[in-house]
């Protein structure tokens, strides 16, 4: 049976890979910048609506609900927070 090609001493020639900036990995404003547009979003379609210029009221509700739904999560995340910070063995954990 042949050799590995990467055996031996290549393996300890490779360098670790760098931890990622927190800012690359922060999910908070993320969805704070999402919860924006989806605000906009709504207000733009309810103008329109108070206007009578949109007939179907599709996308204004799938507005609102992506506000509520990004309301949620930041919930979830502060909660998450909360619990690693208190040392909570079942909490999510950035590295």
């Amino acid at each position: 049976m042949a050799e590995p090609i990467n055996a031996g001493d290549v393996k300890d020639s490779l360098r670790p890979t760098p931890e990622l900036p927190e800012r690359l990995i922060a999910l908070f404003p993320v969805v704070v910048v999402g919860a924006a547009i989806w605000l906009a979003a709504f207000v733009v379609l309810l103008v329109l609506r108070l206007n009578s210029a949109l007939e179907n009221t599709t996308w204004l509700w799938t507005s609102l609900a992506g506000i509520v739904l990004s309301l949620i999560g930041m919930g979830i995340m502060t909660w998450q927070r909360a619990a690693a910070k208190r040392g909570s063995k079942t909490a999510q954990r950035v590295r």
